[in-house]
This record gives structure tokens, sequence and C-alpha cells, in this order.
């Protein structure tokens, strides 16, 4: 009998391409919920040169030595798809090669590591599949000779430049295929579009190379992008985004017969000269970028609490959830008393919490990839409120109830203006877990309330996840008040620990109000993330009904309050996190540049725009759904031809410029100060 050789090595080198291509799409049907999008054919055309390379590896040497080196490759692939999953599962997004630089804290969270496992047990089995059918019937593959293991490589890697090259050419819809690709490095939508393994590898790339993007975007063509209406433009009513400007209820101001004409919340920069003087290429591209935008114009509510201490809180985890009238009153007296945010959204990004914190105390947008909060740590941040309100004569001081070291914090917080305590180096507070934000604010409030003025800012740890009654020292602490409540234990358990954030304001309020400040003093309070610890199930469970994941899933609440406040002040217009420090600056009667932050004052009238990790937006006229590449316009507007592409070129240069703030140390430049 003759053996017929050729169709076992055609299977070996069929499995790689078909077992990879599988596993992507066990992926994206566990974090997206669909298999079906535009992506699936763009990560079918990445991962076939990929799955090539890779068998042809397994057939250069000696057959014992393809079957391990097979094995050790196709476990690699596995282990990367499988930390992915696992990741996500537990963050709602992907992690970074840059992000591996801190698996040691990240190990510190074990136990939710583990649940993320447990969530993910059914992906992972999937995933887990093609090796362990690799190990049991895969054979030992002849090795391929030295000419064929060229050729084979060579054609793949012809097959990733046609791949590439079909890639940069589809350049349709507001968001198209190729700025994904090409331009920027989203891992949700690169992830969605191109699969795990080619955002590794654009991870890699933006790694070495951060700026190569802008340069390859110079030099490769490009076709002229369609006219909105090559893409659908349907009418959604599912999520209310109200059209209109800012209103105060009811502060609205005497009608008056001669409109009052606002100076502009800028600097005394000189961006002409700067543009002259200018040698560097980056730079100078900055410069005028920045001498281009729209500043923002003062208002109304300008130097309202001028000269009042500031009390800023980052609440982990703190959603709208976590404010309820009987359950967190002090919570809900503050979201309701002062101003009232009634369409705010908290948008998650890459690095979890850190990218939360940099995202409200800078207002810019954090570059994917890496840490941004840790690596301002070495720029000049004269935008630091910290630093401003130390200029004006206020101590500043900082406080995080866990792991001073964490995400670097003892780096980035004393760069922003304020003497920093946290777990170790300073602060005493029972070591529990989570450690309990009412403990944070009775050891520390006596530090600074007869310290006048002053500026103190808090990130909490009460309302991290695990969301249970085991593991969760504050949900446990607290969960006699929510025992009766119909909800499942972990949604019982969120609004447990939120409940030690609630005690803690009241103490907070108590103390303020026992000093004879509390109409002195302004307190915000915003959350770094939406509550991902619970699941999507759950918190449609919390919510009452099912969520849209694009826009309402990040929906949330933010709190500025002052006792001065004699009623609340009701504000309609779509904002964000990014938000958050021009409005505080404006408050505050604060001389800065509104050029020169991403985030926008919300009581101004400049056109609001929310901003999302993924690229999608919403305006107070339509939002834009980067996942689908649908515009959707609000019921009974209109907009005008090329509205989706203007705002997305927006978008685009917040994100482009907001990085470059970071990598340059621009602020320096600008200011003529060394970092």
């Amino acid at each position: 009998m003759i053996k017929i050789k050729a169709p076992r090595r055609a299977a070996a080198f069929l499995f790689f391409p078909i077992s990879i291509f599988y596993m992507e799409l066990v992926v994206k049907a566990f974090c997206f919920r669909t298999i079906l999008n535009r992506g699936f054919f763009y990560t079918l055309i990445f991962t076939l040169p990929i799955g090539l390379f890779l068998a042809t590896i397994c057939t250069v040497f000696p057959k014992r030595v393809n079957r391990v080196l097979s094995i050790v490759l196709l476990s690699l692939v596995t282990l990367i798809l499988m930390i992915q999953t696992v990741y996500y599962s537990i963050f709602n997004t992907f992690t970074t090669l840059y992000s591996a630089t801190g698996v040691g804290q990240v190990l510190q969270f074990w136990r939710e590591i583990i649940m993320g496992i447990l969530k993910s047990i059914i992906p992972l089995i999937l995933l887990a599949l093609p090796l362990v059918l690799w190990i049991i019937y895969g054979k030992k593959v002849r090795r391929t000779s030295g000419k064929a293991a060229v050729l084979l490589v060579l054609f793949s890697i012809l097959l990733q430049l046609l791949a590439s090259i079909i890639t940069v050419n589809s350049t349709s819809g507001v968001l198209s295929i190729k700025h994904i690709y090409l331009d920027s490095f989203i891992p949700n939508l690169t992830v969605s579009n191109f699969g795990v393994l080619t955002t590794l590898r654009l991870d890699i790339r933006q790694l070495l190379a951060p700026d190569i993007t802008d340069d390859l975007g110079d030099i490769l063509p490009s076709t002229i992008l369609p006219d909105d209406d090559d893409f659908p433009v349907p009418t959604d009513t599912s999520i209310d985004v109200p059209t209109v400007t800012p209103t105060a209820e009811p502060h609205s101001p005497s009608p008056s017969p001669t409109p009052v004409v606002y100076e502009k919340n800028i600097m005394d920069i000189d961006f002409d000269s700067l543009i002259t003087n200018e040698k560097d290429k980056t730079l100078l591209e900055m410069h005028e970028y920045f001498a281009g935008v729209e500043p923002t114009c003062k208002n109304e509510y300008t130097g309202m609490f001028k000269g009042k201490n500031l009390i800023w809180i980052v609440g982990e985890g703190f959603s709208s959830y976590a404010v309820h009238e009987e359950l967190t009153p002090t919570l809900y007296k503050l979201a309701n008393e002062g101003f009232v945010f009634k369409n705010f959204y908290n948008p998650v990004w890459g690095v979890s919490t850190s990218d939360g914190e940099y995202v409200t105390l800078t207002g810019l947008i954090p570059k994917p990839g890496v840490w941004s909060f840790a690596r301002s740590g070495s720029n000049y941040m004269p935008f630091g409120m910290g630093n401003m309100l130390r200029k004006l004569g206020y101590s500043t001081r900082a406080y995080h109830n866990h792991d001073y070291q964490y995400y670097k914090r003892h780096i980035s917080h004393p760069n922003m203006g304020y003497d920093y305590k946290g777990v170790g180096n300073g602060l005493e507070v029972t070591k529990v877990w989570p450690e309990s934000d009412l403990e944070m604010m009775q050891v520390t409030i006596p530090e600074y309330i007869n310290d006048i003025p002053f500026h103190t800012y808090y990130m909490t740890v009460s309302g991290h996840l695990r969301y249970t009654f085991v593991g969760n020292s504050m949900s446990w602490k607290n969960r006699e008040f929510v025992k009766d409540l119909p909800y499942s234990e972990p949604v019982r358990a969120y609004l447990a620990c939120n409940i030690e954030l609630d005690r803690a304001m009241q103490h907070l309020i108590e103390q303020l109000e026992q000093a004879g400040i509390a109409d002195d003093t302004v307190i915000v309070l915003s959350g770094d993330h939406y509550p991902y610890g619970l699941t999507y199930e759950e918190q449609c469970e919390i919510a009452g009904h099912e969520l849209e994941q694009n826009f309402e899933l990040y929906k949330s609440t933010l709190i500025i309050w002052s006792g001065s406040m004699e009623e609340p002040i009701v504000i309609d217009k779509p904002c964000s996190a990014l938000d958050i420090l021009p409005t505080i600056c404006n408050l505050m009667g604060i001389e800065y540049d509104s050029r020169l932050l991403m985030g926008r004052d919300i009581l101004s009238d400049s056109e609001p725009l929310v901003i999302f990790s993924n690229r999608s937006w919403i305006t107070d006229v339509a939002k834009y759904n980067s996942v689908t590449d649908t515009l959707i316009v609000n019921e009974g507007a209109a907009v005008e031809d090329g509205y989706a592409r203007r705002i997305q070129k927006i978008v685009n240069d917040k994100f482009k410029f907001s990085a470059r703030i970071l990598d340059e140390d621009y602020y320096a430049h600008v200011f003529k100060k060394s970092g």
C-alpha cells in the first residue's frame, strides 16, 4: 500500500489558520456577543498569514522537534487569547503590553482573577479545544525543505501585505477600518475588527514607535471618503440625549435688553511666536492645532465658588445605582441639591481606575496602551488642581485608602500638586479588603479642616469589586441594610459597599457643618468607571431594564455641591468626566486656558461633546456608534451634510493631541518650564 503523506502535511498547515480563526471568533462571541460584524472579514484575512507562518515554523525542524514546537506555539497563542478573555470579563476592555509591567500589582487582586476565570469558563474551554485536539490527534509532521519553507514564509508575508493593502483602502464609514488599523490604537475596536493577535502586533508597533501612525497617515494613499449618505442614519429614541444648551432652574438669569458678552477662558500664550520660532515638526503641528482651537467663554457661573475650599472625590465604582434616597441618603442629597447633571457619562478607559482618575483630574484623554497618569509624573502639569490652588495659597492634600504605590500614584499625585498619603506612607486604616472610606475620612479630616483655604482630593476604594458578601469587607459590614432588597447577591453587595461611601460623605458633611464651613466648601464627586464588577445581566437587573451597551451603560452621576447653594441647578447638556476639570476651574474662578484641555466647561455655551474610549460620541443632536459605524440622529433633530465627519475629526484630533501632550511634555514647552 502506498502511504500518502501530502494530505497529512496539508492538514497540519490548515490546522493553525483554522484554529486561530476559530479562537478569535470565540473571543469575539464572548466579549462582543456577535461575530457577524464588519470585523469578521478583516479578522479572517489577518488570521490566515499568522496561521500559515506559525505552521511553517513547525515544519522546518526534525519531526519530534516540530511536534513539540507546534504544541508550544499553539499553547502560547491559546494563552494569549485566554488572558485577554479573562481580562475583558473583569474590566470590559483588553490589556496591553505596557500594563504587563504592573502585573505584580494586578496579582494583588487574585480573587477577582479567579472570579474572572470562572465567569469565562465556557469560552476558556472552547479556546482550549484546538490545543487538546492537536495534542491527542496531531501527528508528527515531516520536515519541509528549506526552499519550500522560504516560499511558504514569503507567501504568508504576501498574504499579510495583501490584508494590509485591503485594510488601508477600506475608507468608508465615519470611523473607517483604515483609521482603526493605521491611525490609532483602540484595543476594543482593533480586537473587534482584526482579532487579538493583530491587536497584539499593533500594540507592539505603537509601544516601540508611538508616532508611526501619524507618519504613515501622511505618506500612504487614501481615497475620498463618502458622504454621510453612504452609511445608515436611523432615528432612535432609546437613549434620551436632550438637544438643549445648559439650563438653570431656578437660577436662570433675569432677562436683560443688553446681552452679556463674556471673555474667553484663555491665558496669555503667544502662539504666533511659538509657531514662528518652532523647529520641531511635532511641536509645530501642536502649536498650530491649539492656536486654532475655539476656547470656551466665561459665563454666569464663573467664580461662583471662588475662594471656597474644594474637596474632590473620585469614587471607586461609583455610579447612579449607588444613589438612593433611603439607602444612601447623603449621596442622594448631594446629587439632587447642587448642580444636577441629567446627561453625564463616565466612559471606561483602558487602564481602568488610573485612566478614570487621569481623565477626571487632567481634562485629557489617556493614551491607549500606557499608564498615562504614571507617565505624566515626569511632566509639567500646570492644570493639576493641586498646582493651581497651591499658587493661590491653598493647602493641598491627596489621600487613597489602599496601597500608596498602586498605579504609581506616589509619582503622579505629588506632581499634580498634592501632599499625598496612602496606605504605606502615612495613612493608617484597618487592613481589610477593601478598606473603609469612612475610616479614611475620620482619620484625614482633622489634618486639613482648620488649614483654610484647603483643597483635598480623595481616591476611594470601598466600592471596589468583587461584589460578594464573602471576601468584600465593606459589603459584609453593611449587609444588614440590603438583606431585604429584591436583588441578586452581587447587586446587593455592590449597594452595600457603596453605603460605606455614603457614610463617609455623611461624616464629611457633619464635620464641615460643625466647623461652620459647609457654606464655604465645594464637594465634587464622580466615579472612576461604571461598576464593571457586575455582569451585564446584573447591571440590567439594578437598572430595571435592558441597558444599551455602547452609550447608556456609561451614564452616571456627577456631584458638584456646596452648602451655599440654596436651590438645585439642573443641567441637561450632555457631558462627561473629561469636562469636570474645566468646569471646576470656571466655577472656582481659576485662570486656565480652555484650548489646552480636551474637555470643555459644561456650563459654557460650547457645543457639547461626549467622547468614549472606542471613539463613539454624543452631541446635542446625534450620537455615533463606532462599533456599528452608525450615526443616530435625535428625534426631531437635523444634521447638515458632513456633520458626522466633522465631529469625528474633532474626536480623532483630541485623541491624537492629548497623547502628544503626554509624550512631548507639551505644557512645559508652552509655559517655558522644565519638566
